[in-house]
């Protein structure tokens, strides 16, 4: 098998998802429903997988009605691999199969290391590093089943390339597993025409970022305040992330696999 030249295609072409049908995990608010929400405008037909059911619901029904394409909805612990694999399976039956499959899902707690129990640590690798690995397992099974390929697209965070404030060993950790896991995963599944990329975004101003950054330490605040104004002008917002996304998921990146999409205004250079 081979990825096809699509040098003959229009643009709208190569941008359009018509037809496709992808799962963002995470998708009920924040950077996970702009992704679902630039998905849909692109034609896919979508499954939005999140712990807040009942706000993924009334996302799905929303985005849905907006751009006319099949938004559901489901309840999603990517901590348990029997619920990833019961959306992948519900993703198959109501959708038709899985073309896309965004691991947006995560958390990330500020424990300075000597405070860091082994719960807090376990569960950020749960969610941030083993429900990806297992996301993808499932999702590039039922790929490799139907035989028309895919793009795996994760999540990964400037922290997958450096560290960052104190407290957030075990974030970076994660994230620097991921990265990793996409390079790796981009080898694996190249033959079966799967690709797999990432995105790393920066701080942007969501619901559960400004939360989380109200509840900081004002030490760390202050960090991390100091970095929020980027060489483009602004702090950066969901739609900035799901635009990567789009490309990734879109046959615009079709000679892309195994890199991660810095989106960060300049921040890493």
């Amino acid at each position: 098998m081979a990825i096809a030249d699509v040098t003959a295609r229009s643009l709208g072409e190569l941008i359009s998802l018509q037809g496709r049908c992808a799962v963002v995990t995470g998708g009920a608010q924040g950077l996970g429903k702009a992704m679902v929400r630039r998905l849909a405008e692109a034609g896919a037909n979508v499954l939005i997988g999140d712990l807040k059911d009942a706000d993924a619901r009334t996302a799905a029904e929303e985005l849905s009605a907006q751009f006319g394409t099949r938004v559901i909805a489901t309840r999603l612990d990517v901590t348990d691999s029997a619920s990833i694999q019961a959306t992948a399976a519900l993703a198959t039956e109501k959708l038709g199969g899985i073309d896309i499959w965004v691991n947006n899902a995560g958390l990330y707690p500020n424990v300075l290391l000597n405070e860091m129990t082994d719960p807090v640590w376990d569960q950020t690798m749960a969610v941030n590093l083993r429900g990806v690995f297992v996301s993808c397992r499932e999702a590039a099974q039922r790929m490799i089943e139907a035989g028309t390929g895919g793009v795996l697209i994760n999540v990964v965070s400037t922290a997958g390339f450096r560290g960052v404030a104190p407290g957030m060993a075990a974030y970076v950790a994660s994230k620097h597993g991921v990265r990793g896991l996409t390079r790796q995963l981009a080898i694996e599944l190249a033959p079966h025409d799967i690709r797999v990329l990432g995105v790393a975004p920066t701080f942007c101003e969501t619901e559960g970022n400004m939360a989380a950054l109200a509840a900081l330490p004002d030490r760390v605040r202050s960090e991390i305040a100091a970095t929020l104004t980027s060489a483009l002008g602004r702090v950066g917002v969901p739609d900035d992330i799901a635009r990567a996304v789009l490309f990734c998921a879109s046959d615009m990146s079709l000679f892309m696999t195994g890199s991660t999409l810095l989106v960060d205004a300049g921040e890493t250079a």
